[in-house]
């Protein structure tokens, strides 16, 4: 017998990718999809494909997705974003799981598209993501940006492809990055973490040696090199951020 599987989604205003993630998903026993205010098309589409749709204020991305995992009937829970779709074959492997598998969680690939391209090196790919996994012995950690599983037992990997394709600009992109460049340095700072110049200046550097030169981002065109210089400047943007918390601290 195969595996029984919950779909689980956080959205909000997810309209414009919504179809895609769920026509790779039909082969799940249910699909709950947790909203936290959407007022386009979202509710409809998730009705249409006969989800299973609860109302959640915004809690914070790993608080918000253990609530959406806590909501599914089945324990073992395949947690999706809304741009997000399955590849054929990442379908199929995970179609072929055995009801009692022996790991309590699998990662697998996550591919993303910028700027009209699939990113294939750099920072872009793999981009190993742990998305399926019991609920019995794994769950969301509390971090309100940069969330991550954390599993009690072995992990798997399979090999097929989870898509993302958010179909944002680059102006969009860029205010999502703010966004969690502020979180970041939030959490740093209540964390205790410190910085200085060296730190603020080193880590974009090393960011871009890394990506571009060593894991071949070079290779992904423009699209590549965009990719990575907006990441390493939001290194040095959250590292500015918190130390500019550092320096009101000293004054209050």
């Amino acid at each position: 017998m195969v595996l029984s599987i919950s779909v689980v989604l956080i959205t909000k205003n997810a309209a414009h990718s919504l179809k895609a993630c769920l026509d790779s998903c039909r082969f799940a026993d249910e699909v709950v999809l947790v909203d936290s205010g959407s007022r386009d098309d979202t509710i409809a589409i998730a009705n249409t494909y006969g989800a299973r749709v609860i109302h959640q204020d915004w809690l914070g991305f790993g608080p918000q997705k253990q609530f959406a995992v806590g909501q599914a009937r089945n324990d073992w829970v395949l947690c999706l974003d809304a741009d997000e779709w399955l590849s054929e074959t990442l379908r199929n492997e995970i179609i072929g799981l055995p009801r009692h598998p022996q790991a309590v969680a699998y990662r697998f690939p996550r591919c993303n598209k910028f700027m009209g391209r699939f990113l294939r090196h750099g920072e872009g790919y793999p981009d190993m993501s742990l998305r399926l996994f019991d609920r019995r012995r794994a769950r969301w950690s509390d971090h309100a940006v940069h969330e991550y599983v954390i599993a009690d037992g072995p992990v798997g990997t399979l090999s097929g492809d989870l898509m993302h394709e958010s179909g944002e600009d680059i102006s969009v992109y860029l205010a999502k990055q703010n966004r969690y460049t502020d979180l970041q340095a939030d959490a740093l700072f209540v964390a205790g973490k410190r910085v200085g110049a060296l730190k603020l200046v080193s880590s974009p550097l090393l960011r871009f040696f890394k990506f571009y030169l060593v894991r071949q981002g070079f290779r992904d065109g423009l699209p590549g090199l965009v990719h990575i210089l907006i990441g390493c400047f939001n290194s040095f943007v959250k590292y500015a951020k918190l130390l500019e918390k550092q320096r009101l601290e000293k004054k209050t």
